[in-house]
């Protein structure tokens, strides 16, 4: 009897995408394979990859998964490194290639009975001594795309389920070739009062960002080049 196969997306980002050339293929592969036999397989196909499959993060149709998830007919899977309902207000989360308005943000993000606005902003420093590459000239920030913007949207209802009294909500993360001193992430809420929670909110949501939200960056300097990953690994999504 024939065996039954199916042909599924493989996607690559961040260095994972430099090591093995490609951004994205498609793979035959049998009605029962997993995910850790799929990182099996490439690691043959991609010597180069070996050393990385043991901090690999794997996703199935945009949710995270670990190697014992049996890979659906027709699925897209992403491979890459660690990273980087009932609201009362606007919730805005998106990944953007033009420059971030700021105050255009804020203005979106506020009604008639907003008292406060609290905003973190990053940007691109150029110098950073404890860094392997000291002096930045560019930063080149790349995401995928339709995870990044779901995880988003996880935050903001996690920072609304923590701060009931939250209004409206912004995360946007800008990706592409970008130059110091450039806004690149901006996490920024609303409420009535500055005690309902949107210091905190705010900060709590870059950290979430950082953690769960699929975006990397390499930094560009006089000398070289370098992917930067981190260190979080979370928890699979979807099992067996």
């Amino acid at each position: 009897m024939n065996e039954c196969r199916h042909t599924i997306k493989v996607l690559f980002f961040a260095h994972l995408r430099e090591l093995t050339g490609t951004r994205q293929e498609e793979v035959e592969i049998s009605t029962d394979f997993t995910i850790g036999e799929l990182k099996h397989m490439y690691s043959k196909k991609y010597p180069m990859l070996e050393k990385a499959m043991d901090h690999l993060i794997a996703a199935v149709n945009q949710n995270f998964a670990q190697d014992e998830i049996v890979i659906p007919e027709s699925a897209e899977v992403a491979f890459f490194p660690p990273v980087s309902g009932g609201a009362k207000g606007k919730t805005i989360c998106r990944i953007t290639e033009s420059e971030i308005d700021i105050n255009g943000l804020q203005r979106e993000i506020c009604n008639t009975a907003t008292g406060g606005v609290c905003s973190f902003t990053g940007v691109v420093r150029a110098l950073n001594p404890h860094a392997k590459i000291e002096r930045t000239i560019k930063l080149q920030y790349e995401a995928y795309k339709p995870m990044a913007e779901k995880k988003m949207l996880e935050i903001a209802a996690e920072m609304r389920s923590r701060w009931p009294r939250l209004e409206g909500i912004a995360i946007i993360q800008r990706v592409g070739l970008v130059d110091p001193g450039t806004p690149v992430v901006i996490i920024t809420c609303s409420a009535s009062h500055r005690d309902d929670g949107i210091f905190e909110a705010a900060r709590y949501g870059i950290d979430r960002l950082k953690e769960i939200v699929p975006v990397w960056k390499k930094e560009i300097g006089p000398d070289g080049e370098e992917w930067i990953e981190g260190s979080y690994l979370p928890e699979a999504e979807i099992g067996e």
